[in-house]
């Protein structure tokens, strides 16, 4: 998606935030009032407002998260969606949402018909009847739609007519400061467990979830926690050619995942473009127990990464009455650096959290954020000869708007073996083995920003921002070895 630097606001400026039916972002838990249904704290004229952030509503029984501006350029809702998008040519179709259904829930249509067939009416950069429920200047936020499976944030540079489906407009892209002008906004949204789509990169790996009373339980009957995702991975790795058979190299256990959505606007007052700050990020609870155990083979190079599972969400998050559209992914691996001749068998508790986002303020731009907090508990520990071996189950992560990548981190818990024998030898023939053992445990936490954030309708800035390498470590066990 194209980003612009700038995003103006011209005076009567109408803002439309549209949800596209058969949203599939659902509420974190059962909550007994749906997010996001709350409006705007009324503000004096000239006075921005406090945004509620939270879940977007799900399906259509709820009003259509739908945002238009007032007179003043402020953002309201009001009943249309997205019928339609082109991305070639940037042109869509505007239509009113579907009545929602008294039972049950609704269907999202399954085509998305091509832009076309549009009849006689004239362009018209007029204010919207009811015959043009868009006008030239009017932006659209919406939720995924028919040809815009990331959501859309657009601006109308054309009415072009009628068609059968709605009204044909062509639009241009543009920037989060055109719906939320000088408004506030702060808050954090966990992301529905349900929500996330899992594709495994190798076999031994399932998933579970608990999410409200539907809880799902992980295997050996193991219950989630709410709001929880589990992957569990059971996968042989490189083993060194001259081990034993019985020091074949595996990782097995799994890793727990409770993420959600940090998002912040602050709006700059007298309808000046951009913002004066923002946030973007990802943030959660980590928890994982796992085991690495044989000799795995010696690392060539770079250490082996093994990727197990894909993870994907595009939570849909409702700024007030704008639904703002966030793509998260995460990529589980296991990750192995060995020299091929140390056997070890640990088994490691970790929990903690994390988070990675970027942070903006005028004068300053964007800045990185990442932070950790993770203790392990060694559950059991022992280290074979000589050599040094360092296996860990991380995860790539990325957080983005509207399908365009803003945040990327990689986030993995590690355990770090080494061993240090002596033999030595006698005329009588009597040898000796000495040496000592030592386990650590660590995580490394790193990524970038990408200029993709100028979404917010902050100035580009021209190349990545490391979010700079941040590690610890600490000792789990040692021994020393004698005869």
């Amino acid at each position: 998606m194209r980003t612009l630097a700038r995003s103006l606001l011209l005076p009567g400026l109408t803002a439309l935030a549209l949800t596209a039916t058969g949203c599939s972002s659902t509420p974190h838990t059962g909550a007994a009032e749906p997010a996001g249904t709350t409006s705007p704290t009324p503000a004096a004229d000239g006075v921005s407002q406090q945004l509620d952030v939270a879940a977007a509503p799900q399906g259509e029984s709820t009003p259509a998260a739908v945002a238009r501006g007032d007179a003043k350029g402020r953002t309201e809702k009001s009943a249309l969606k997205v019928a339609s998008y082109d991305a070639a040519s940037g042109r869509a179709v505007i239509a009113d949402a579907p009545k929602a259904p008294s039972k049950g829930p609704s269907q999202a249509p399954s085509q998305a018909p091509s832009p076309g067939k549009t009849a006689s009416t004239p362009p018209d950069s007029g204010r919207p009847g009811a015959d043009k429920p868009v006008a030239v200047g009017d932006v659209i936020a919406s939720a995924p739609a028919p040809g815009a499976p990331n959501g859309l944030l657009a601006k109308v540079t054309e009415v072009v007519g009628k068609t059968d489906r709605g009204t044909e407009v062509k639009t241009a892209s543009t920037t989060l400061a055109s719906v939320l002008n000088d408004d506030k906004a702060d808050g954090k949204v966990p992301v529905d467990p349900a929500s996330v789509t899992v594709e495994p990169l190798m076999k031994g790996v399932t998933l579970s979830w608990a999410k409200g009373d539907g809880l799902k339980f992980g295997p050996e009957g193991a219950k989630l926690p709410l709001g929880n995702l589990q992957l569990d991975v059971n996968a042989s790795v490189d083993t060194a050619p001259d081990a034993p058979a019985s020091a074949g190299a595996s990782v097995s256990g799994f890793v727990q995942l409770a993420p959600q959505v940090e998002f912040a606007y602050d709006g700059t007052p007298g309808g000046a473009p951009g913002p004066r700050g923002a946030f973007l990020g990802m943030s959660g609870d980590w928890s994982s127990q796992w085991k690495l155990q044989g000799r795995a083979a010696a690392s060539t190079g770079a250490p082996k990464r093994i990727p197990f599972a894909k993870l994907h969400s595009s939570p849909v998050i409702q700024v007030g009455p704008v639904p703002v559209v966030v793509n998260l992914d995460l990529t589980c691996y296991i990750q192995v650096e060995a020299d091929g001749k140390v056997t070890v068998e640990v088994q490691q508790d970790v929990k903690g959290d994390f988070k990675v986002g970027g942070s903006y303020a005028v004068g300053k731009g964007w800045t990185p954020v990442s932070a950790s907090n993770v203790q392990s508990t060694p559950v059991r520990a022992s280290v074979t000869a000589a050599g040094r071996v360092k296996g860990a189950i991380g995860a790539e992560a990325s957080v983005g708007l509207y399908g365009a990548v803003g945040v990327t981190g990689d986030f993995a818990p590690y355990l770090r073996g080494e061993a240090d024998a002596k033999a030595t030898a006698s005329s009588d023939g009597k040898t000796s083995l000495s040496g000592a053992w030592a386990l650590y445990g660590g995580f490394d936490l790193s990524g970038n920003l990408q200029l993709q954030l100028s979404l917010f309708g902050t100035p580009l800035f021209e190349r990545r921002i490391p979010l700079g390498s941040l590690n610890r470590e600490w000792a789990l066990a040692s021994g020393r070895t004698g005869q």
